[in-house]
């Protein structure tokens, strides 16, 4: 159903939703994605492309009526543990795909979000493909980095309805190890990913949390900056006022109790060098008050909720609220946040030592874009609406706007790639793609 406002010779303004007619055609193998593909730009039908569909509601609604579902690719075609590599099709469930690394313990360090809390969709739903597409990398990016930096290789349809591949299965001497690298964080726009080989970690034997009570934004960011200075190996650093936290449901709930903001560092490797590591880190930072160290369990909790936004959660108090991811100098983002903040009445955490905010807004005409781009401009950051509804979606740009020259030459990029816009036309500006 889409609705549409309009204006009558008199002035007066409605809604009016007329019913679409939408295709869906579900492939069998790749050979079919590039006959769907040639037989869209046939047609000129642009093409919608999904696995699971857990990611729809981010971005701008598709200029089409056509949808192609890859799900049917779900088969993991290769996993060889001791050389920390799996390629896997593009429609595999991520779940299913954690849980084969975890029964050999290992993982993907750059841990991948789950945008089930955050967007209200049904846990389980996300595939590889959306995971690569999406690009977004949890709380270890600062010391992992992110997806594309694990990806080694892919086979792909691209917009002229050709298979290709890039790179391969080991980074040295790896032919086209660079263009592959182009799909994560392209929601789909540059080509249909068909499969995708990506290195892997061994997990941690141990973890351990240090946890500060009490800090303000700024006093938090200035004490993840120390720990992340520190030579105590730190792979993740958040803050949590406790406005924000005490909307939190599960393991971030106990923190809340005492009423106090939380500031978290997460120490991770073998046990012995994990103990004494957060002892000292704990005395390093003791000038930012006593802190206390959740183990293991609990702590992957945490941060499993620090990873998918839960104090935002789509069913809880802020749940009608857009959600907008921001980037910005991680020096920057106590000062920023709390601004932020107190201008707009909503509420932001913080991770990647400050250096990635996630900001629970009230409902606005523009979602408080125009605001919040306006003070990101001095520092170079970034900010992507990543939870609101269509008709917000419709009225903002929902993906940062590109500085001019960026904009050229990633448009260059796309048709390079896809010249017709037949690959998920206007996602990721209002303004379709001729």
């Amino acid at each position: 159903m889409l609705t549409f406002l309009v204006s009558s010779p008199k002035g007066e303004r409605k809604h009016i939703s007329l019913r679409v007619v939408v295709t869906v055609l579900r492939i069998r193998d790749a050979a079919d994605i590039e006959l769907a593909v040639r037989a869209a730009i046939a047609g000129e039908q642009p093409l919608e492309i999904i696995g699971h569909g857990s990611k729809r509601s981010i971005g701008h609604a598709m200029t089409t009526n056509a949808v192609l579902d890859v799900s049917a690719l779900n088969v993991v075609t290769c996993y060889e543990p001791n050389e920390l590599i799996i390629t896997v099709q593009a429609g595999a469930p991520l779940d299913e795909v954690l849980s084969l690394l975890d029964s050999r313990n290992q993982e993907f360090a750059f841990e991948p979000m789950d945008t089930a809390v955050l967007l209200g969709v049904g846990s389980g739903r996300g595939t590889i493909g959306g995971m690569i597409g999406a690009g977004l990398a949890g709380p270890r990016r600062i010391r992992a980095g992110g997806v594309r930096d694990h990806l080694l290789g892919a086979h792909a349809v691209s917009g002229f309805g050709d298979g290709f591949k890039a790179g391969g299965r080991v980074v040295k001497n790896v032919t086209g190890y660079d263009l592959c690298k182009l799909l994560a964080g392209s929601w789909g726009t540059l080509a249909i990913m068909t499969e995708v080989t990506l290195k892997v970690m061994p997990k941690a034997e141990a973890e351990r949390t240090l946890v500060l009570r009490g800090l303000d934004d700024v006093t938090a960011n200035r004490a993840m900056t120390a720990a992340m200075g520190s030579s105590y190996d730190v792979s993740g650093a958040a803050h949590l006022p406790h406005s924000a936290l005490k909307a939190a449901p599960g393991a971030l709930a106990g923190l809340a109790s005492t009423g106090q903001a939380a500031t978290l560092l997460r120490l991770e490797g073998i046990a012995a060098s994990v103990v004494h590591r957060g002892a000292a880190l704990a005395a390093n930072l003791a000038s930012f008050g006593a802190g206390e160290l959740v183990e293991d369990a609990e702590s992957a909790a945490l941060w499993r909720a620090v990873r998918d936004v839960a104090p935002f959660a789509a069913d809880g108090p802020l749940g009608a609220w857009p959600v907008w991811r921001i980037v910005c100098p991680p020096a920057s983002g106590g000062v920023f946040g709390q601004a932020l903040a107190r201008e707009t009445g909503g509420e932001v955490i913080y991770d990647w030592v400050g250096g990635l905010l996630w900001a629970a807004l009230p409902s606005s005409v523009d979602a408080h874009a125009a605001l919040l781009r306006r003070r990101l401009a001095p520092l170079g950051g970034h900010a992507t609406l990543l939870r609101a509804d269509e008709e917000t979606r419709r009225a903002v740009d929902v993906f940062h706007p590109l500085a001019k020259g960026v904009a050229a030459l990633s448009e260059r990029v796309r048709q390079s790639f896809d010249p017709q816009s037949i690959l998920n036309r206007g996602r990721l500006a209002r303004t379709p793609i001729s």
